[in-house]
């Protein structure tokens, strides 16, 4: 079956940047399972403008947006969901099983402490190695907010973590 020049587009789209997509989802929501439903979900959305999008000047930011968008919906949602059943068997959380890497799980501890602007910010400035300009366009909001955003994130986590952890997790991607 041969595929139209516009379904074989969004099928090379797809095809490079689905993975980012779900590990972006991953980062932002902290659930393994639905990391790939939001994928998929971002990539419905996307194929559904795909005529609009596909000249559009940065589609990849537009789909890093759709994704946030659902990775805080689906927050917000687990959140309120959480409220209804400890309210409901007054008890606390359940603890999640992590990796075994004790640094993996307290960055990922940490990142959940964090509001979910500030952890989108540093997610894609310092795992995804966006520049400011790329967050900013990915997340809908100016290049100042994800300053601010990011530099508040980065204050929490090293009030979290220690500002030994947080200069290394930077060191890091500056050595990429």
């Amino acid at each position: 079956m041969l595929l139209d020049d516009t379904s074989a587009e969004f099928h090379d789209f797809f095809e490079r940047h689905y993975a980012e997509l779900g590990r972006l989802s991953y980062l932002l929501t902290g659930e393994a399972d639905a990391s790939d439903d939001l994928a998929a979900d971002a990539l419905v959305a996307l194929w559904q403008r795909w005529d609009r999008l596909r000249e559009a000047e940065h589609p990849l930011a537009y789909a890093r947006g759709v994704v946030a968008n659902l990775a805080r919906e689906r927050v917000r949602s687990a959140t309120r969901e959480r409220r209804r059943v400890a309210l409901f068997w007054s008890r606390g959380p359940q603890p999640v099983a992590g990796p075994d890497v004790a640094a993996v799980v307290d960055v990922r501890a940490a990142l959940d402490r964090l509001p979910f602007g500030k952890r989108a910010c540093v997610v894609l400035r310092h795992a995804f190695d966006l520049s400011e300009k790329d967050t900013a366009r990915a997340l809908g909001i100016s290049v100042g907010a994800v300053k601010s955003q990011t530099s508040k994130g980065l204050a929490e986590l090293e009030r979290v973590l220690g500002v030994h952890a947080v200069k290394d997790m930077a060191a890091e991607k500056g050595s990429r």
